[in-house]
């Protein structure tokens, strides 16, 4: 084993840098096309390097938009995803831990019914129950809102289950002393439980802002004006062109745009998770 450690260590870092050149290259050659004119495509030959069109690509798609395929300015649409995935990602996290916080500290009949009928919805993605959802909402007026696009997708059976099972490892005595203290439920949940969950809600609120920030499916079906497009249906939009050749630069240049917000909130939030579990360890 210790003739063999060289070529295990070469075999690792070639293995290594091979996995990260196949996540970075395909980025790479989607951000050269951002840089390119509509014309570099139609010769069949892949450019690699960039070219000098970046920021009118850039400015054109966040200023203008194109009109061609029916999408309205980028940035309005990165605003829409941006509202909606930060409204999804707290309202879940909000709805999840105060569920949870019931669940486990509350005594009432059929609470651990109530947990598993909770948890049974994870087999009911919203593909399943689209349509009477979709009935509901457009009963209650809310087609082209914000409203419509967050309420329907905001509670989250797993993150209950994911604060359920971190308080559950909580010692029954820190619940008993802040009793002893004269500490009420609520101060209990604020002054305790809420530091000892912020490793758990950094975690989770990077997962959920990413599954907002992605939707695509019940945004489609409730927004059927520009205004509220998001920038996945823009993405869509731009690639499917009737009336013309795809802009693939214009494309391109959506899909950097559309990647930059969920790596900026997992860059942020990795230092807030790593800080809190250090904060915790102490």
């Amino acid at each position: 084993m210790v003739e063999n450690r060289p070529f295990l260590n070469f075999l690792t870092h070639f293995v290594l840098i091979f996995g990260i050149a196949m996540v970075v290259f395909p980025v790479y050659l989607a951000f050269i096309a951002s840089t390119r004119g509509s014309s570099d495509f139609l010769t069949g030959v892949v450019p690699l390097t960039p070219g000098h069109q970046m920021l009118e690509n850039y400015g054109t798609l966040l200023g203008a938009g194109a009109s061609t395929a029916g999408a309205p300015p980028f940035l309005l649409m990165l605003a829409n995803s941006l509202v909606m995935a930060i409204l999804v990602a707290v309202g879940k996290i909000a709805i999840s831990i105060i569920s949870a916080f019931a669940i486990v500290y509350f005594r009432f009949p059929f609470r651990t019914v109530a947990f598993w009928v909770i948890f049974m919805t994870l087999m009911l993605p919203i593909e399943v129950r689209i349509l009477p959802t979709y009935k509901v909402v457009a009963d209650l007026g809310l087609l082209n809102s914000y409203s419509g696009l967050v309420i329907p997708v905001i509670a989250s059976a797993t993150a209950t289950f994911l604060f359920r099972q971190f308080f559950l490892t909580i010692p029954e005595e820190m619940m008993e002393a802040s009793r002893v203290d004269g500490a009420g439920p609520l101060k209990f949940f604020w002054d305790i439980l809420l530091p000892l969950s912020r490793t758990n809600i950094a975690a989770l609120f990077i997962i959920m802002f990413i599954y907002g920030w992605n939707q695509y499916l019940w945004p489609m079906l409730i927004t059927t004006e520009p205004g509220y497009y998001t920038v996945v249906m823009g993405i869509k939009r731009l690639a499917a062109v009737l009336d013309g050749d795809t802009q693939w630069n214009l494309v391109m240049a959506g899909v950097i745009l559309a990647a930059l917000p969920p790596v900026l909130v997992i860059i942020f939030m990795q230092r807030l998770f790593v800080k809190g579990l250090v904060e915790t360890e102490k």
